[in-house]
């Protein structure tokens, strides 16, 4: 493993609720906050004396809200008729779905040990997705409004919470998510564009498994980091 360079640890959570995602995404940023109180050192703190994590999972469906959109209780209860969890989230952005089909990946980075700047923290996220999307041949790009689109059809999310330079939330790839569970929401709080998944765009069936190994290897690039853990070898 090459020294210096941020170790981050790869956690396949598999199907999971988006309460237990949570609990162990705030696990982890506790572990951060030890570690970082415990390394009294000058910024940049040394790459490997932080526990980076990456969490990776699908969800039942669920819809969540960030803190910028105080949505109506009523329309909540609408969305939970559906057969769908709602919840409430310190995270930015505004409405979006998850659920199966979907690739939702958590970073639990300290920024000292990259770059301490969320605005780049972003776009290194949504680099990585698009390298995801270019190595299935599909040509995705950013856009003035947060997230990873395909012309006008997004087709990945980003939201984000950042405090004291340890972030948590993230973002979902569409793989072979149903798309119609987006027809309830206005995506994102972005008006007249769509929606989209890899599996629509290339036409067959692209499984979350399928772009995991293009994940890791686009995040690795990003990020300029070591991968560890489940199935990173």
């Amino acid at each position: 493993m090459q020294r210096g360079r941020p170790v981050v640890e790869v956690v396949r959570l598999g199907l999971v609720s988006y309460q237990e995602a949570l609990r162990l995404q705030q696990s982890y940023v506790g572990r951060q906050r030890a570690a970082a109180a415990a390394v009294p050192v000058p910024v940049p703190v040394p790459a490997p004396a932080l526990p980076h994590a990456l969490l990776l999972c699908e969800h039942p469906p669920v819809y969540t809200t960030g803190l910028r959109q105080p949505y109506p209780p009523h329309l909540l209860d609408r969305l939970r008729l559906l057969g769908a969890e709602v919840h409430r989230t310190d995270r930015g952005g505004l409405i979006t779905f998850h659920g199966p089909g979907q690739l939702v990946c958590y970073p639990v980075l300290h920024l000292a040990s990259f770059r301490k700047s969320l605005r780049w923290y972003v776009g290194a996220l949504e680099q990585t997705v698009i390298s995801v999307c270019s190595g299935f041949g599909v040509e995705a790009s950013r856009t003035r409004h947060t997230g990873v689109w395909v012309g006008d059809n997004k087709i990945c999310s980003i939201g984000v919470h950042c405090g004291r330079y340890i972030t948590s939330h993230g973002f979902a790839l569409n793989c072979s998510t149903d798309l119609s569970w987006f027809g309830h929401i206005v995506p994102c709080g972005v008006e007249g564009k769509g929606v989209t998944s890899l599996s629509a765009e290339l036409r067959r069936d692209v499984p979350p498994r399928e772009a995991v190994p293009h994940l890791l290897r686009a995040f690795a690039q990003s990020f300029d980091c070591e991968l560890t853990g489940d199935g990173t070898d």
